[in-house]
């Protein structure tokens, strides 16, 4: 049962390092003059383009955290042991670093669609979770 939470705790980490490379890389601008501490306005672009999809994809994983979060910490409250859990979860993880590092990348059309089939990919896994969660809660 422990590889779902380790991976609950990856995806948190990797949402943590995301977090600790926006506040560095504003750190650095106002440090340097670029910037004002003021010059950050939430919810709206600023920035040069790689600031702003590091943004993003730090906003992305943390959006999808609490997902994550209940489907991990349902099936470890109702003892789900199958294998296919753990196997999800893992995929999860690795799909939300593949789509991350996508979106620091590039924002060319290929490297969005390409971001886009990891994202799809999330989405998939958290179903699956959620319908065995359900499946196995109902069954017993």
């Amino acid at each position: 049962m422990e590889t779902p939470i380790i991976a609950l705790i990856w995806f948190t980490l990797w949402a943590i390092a995301l977090t600790l490379y926006v506040g560095f890389n504003r750190f650095k601008l106002i440090l340097t003059g670029k910037a004002k501490v003021t010059d950050f306005p939430a919810g709206q672009q600023h920035g040069t383009d790689h600031y702003w999809r590091t943004n993003r994809a730090h906003m992305n994983a943390l959006e999808n955290l609490p997902i994550f979060g209940v489907l991990v910490l349902a099936g470890v409250d109702i003892g789900l042991a199958a294998p296919i859990f753990s196997t999800l979860c893992l995929v999860v993880v690795g799909a939300r670093i593949v789509q991350s590092l996508l979106h620091l990348i590039s924002g060319s059309a290929m490297f969005v669609n390409l971001r886009f089939t990891a994202f799809v990919v999330q989405l998939i896994c958290f179903i699956w979770i959620a319908v065995l969660v359900l499946c196995n809660m109902y069954a017993g």
